[in-house]
């Protein structure tokens, strides 16, 4: 199903995804953990998260102090996107992270510890292809940026669906930050991103092709934690998910005062951020075999990328019912 293609910036990525850990252990050096708060009164979970609106159920419960009023100490712990969240549950930094399921199952090969305890949104909308000023048709593209897990799965796809070689196509992988500004020069013909990014591609002279959903490619994001901690802390994290699921009924009743909440928490546009909520399913829900299958075909194509040197333990990362027991 995939050719295998030799992407540019691994290198790069990889050194980032360091500094990024190291980054991470040092703003968490001499903070509570979930050993107990600072008081000594509520055990402190730290959840690691990108800056997007697909976070904004997180925001929403931070902002109105739903955490608090459940009884919990939460804090958001605000890092790049991508896998630097579940690195920072790997590092200790963090007790609880959000990710795609592409972006972490690469992490789950180096920390076989991770588990992913549910689901709590989806989209085949919110992730956009832009393409390049005078860039027409997909048989135009030379060369695409993209980052890493669902962006590089979803270049694929996108390619592939319209029966072009992923091996003819330069993808030169950098951060979200970067590649908008790589579309205005001229160095990309295209990428797959989320907003802000979407947009300001389109700012930058781009336009919006097509959706993800459009070429068959759906994310889905997972809370994930440590076996180790959540071995002694799973009431904990079936209280932090509970929290979670009300926000994301809260959030689908309410997106503006969603909007609202990613704008004083994270900074976000409030008119960016509430169209892009009313492209995301925000559900949360336990895992099924119906996602090990889905993750299953994903680990193929990084094994297969030689992205990975091999797949991780499904049945045993991907707690199928965990959030149905301890959340539902």
């Amino acid at each position: 199903m995939f050719r295998h293609h030799r992407t540019d910036g691994r290198a790069a990525t990889a050194l980032l995804a360091l500094l990024v850990l190291c980054f991470a252990t040092a703003c968490g050096a001499g903070t509570t953990d979930s050993a107990g708060s600072a008081g000594g009164t509520s055990p402190t979970v730290r959840i690691a998260l990108g800056v997007d609106a697909s976070y904004a159920p997180l925001y929403l419960a931070a902002e109105r102090g739903m955490f608090t009023k459940a009884g919990l100490d939460v804090q958001l712990m605000k890092v790049e996107g991508g896998p630097a969240a579940a690195q920072a549950v790997t590092a200790g930094t963090a007790q609880i992270s959000a990710n795609a399921d592409s972006t972490v199952l690469p992490q789950m090969v180096s920390n076989p510890r991770l588990r992913a305890l549910g689901a709590f949104q989806s989209s085949g909308r919110y992730l956009k292809v832009v393409l390049g000023k005078g860039v027409i048709s997909p048989r135009q593209i030379k060369t695409m940026g993209s980052i890493g897990g669902i962006g590089l799965y979803a270049t694929h796809e996108y390619l592939s669906h319209h029966g072009i070689d992923p091996d003819s196509v330069k993808i030169q992988q950098s951060s979200p930050q970067e590649i908008p500004t790589m579309l205005q020069r001229g160095d990309i013909d295209g990428y797959i991103l989320f907003d802000p990014w979407v947009s300001k591609g389109v700012e930058a002279g781009g336009h919006i092709a097509e959706s993800i959903g459009d070429f068959d490619v759906t994310y889905v994001q997972w809370l994930i934690a440590d076996q180790k901690w959540l071995k002694k802390n799973e009431k904990l994290a079936g209280k932090v998910f509970k929290v979670v699921a009300e926000a994301d009924r809260l959030v689908t009743k309410d997106p503006h005062a969603a909007a609202l909440a990613a704008h004083e928490q994270a900074q976000l546009p409030v008119a960016g951020t509430e169209k892009a909520i009313g492209e995301i399913s925000f559900t949360a829900r336990s895992l099924t075999s119906a996602d090990v299958t889905t993750s299953r075909r994903i680990t193929d194509f990084l094994t297969e990328q030689r992205l990975i040197k091999s797949a991780p333990d499904l049945d045993r990362a991907l707690l199928r019912g965990w959030y149905d027991r301890h959340a539902g």
